[in-house]
């Protein structure tokens, strides 16, 4: 089994993937951090060299791809655009042949602003401090983000709110939701 998070950036899909993984005795891949290490530059030099994001979307499926097809018994963090352009082209060849589940991992606007993570240019985590001016501009701008991926995270098999949920209660969560999708399919065939 094969198991894909999706979600804006700053949701958690690291973190609760990282606990997944370790739960069910799976690999762990973090998409950003294997382009990075494909490529071997930060994501956004790589941006720099593609004409447009969707080029960079390409190049960075090609990862994807890659892991979909050697690897299974794995949790993928994804990105914001998991399920859609040249991901969702990936997702849906993998899907026919694998064991692969999407989940789409969702929490509040505030809650995602308090773990807002700033990086330069080569992925060095760096610090800023967030007044009250900022704050509201990123509020718009992770608004602006989910609203921009709804319709695509509406094509995940599983939706998980994580909103008041414990994060050691997370991967749980996801298992039992799984589990219920099984059954169903188990009932349709």
């Amino acid at each position: 089994m094969i198991i894909y998070l999706i979600g804006i950036s700053c949701v958690g899909k690291t973190t609760i993937g990282k606990m997944l993984a370790k739960k069910m005795e799976f690999t762990f891949f973090d998409l950003d951090e294997e382009v990075e290490k494909h490529y071997q530059k930060s994501i956004e030099r790589i941006q720099d060299e593609c004409f447009t994001m969707n080029g960079f979307r390409k190049k960075a499926s090609m990862v994807l791809d890659n892991i979909l097809a050697n690897l299974d018994d794995s949790v993928i963090a994804g990105t914001p655009a998991g399920l859609k352009y040249s991901y969702l082209q990936v997702y849906k060849k993998h899907k026919t042949k694998k064991d692969l589940f999407s989940i789409h991992i969702r929490d509040s606007y505030e809650n995602v602003l308090n773990r807002l993570s700033f990086y330069d240019k080569d992925s060095k985590q760096i610090i800023e401090v967030l007044d009250e001016t900022k704050r509201k501009r990123y509020l718009k701008e992770i608004r602006s983000d989910y609203n921009y991926f709804r319709d695509s995270y509406k094509r995940a098999d599983l939706q998980i709110d994580i909103e008041n949920i414990h994060l050691d209660n997370i991967p749980n969560l996801i298992i039992n939701g799984l589990e219920k999708i099984n059954k169903m399919q188990a009932a349709n065939n």
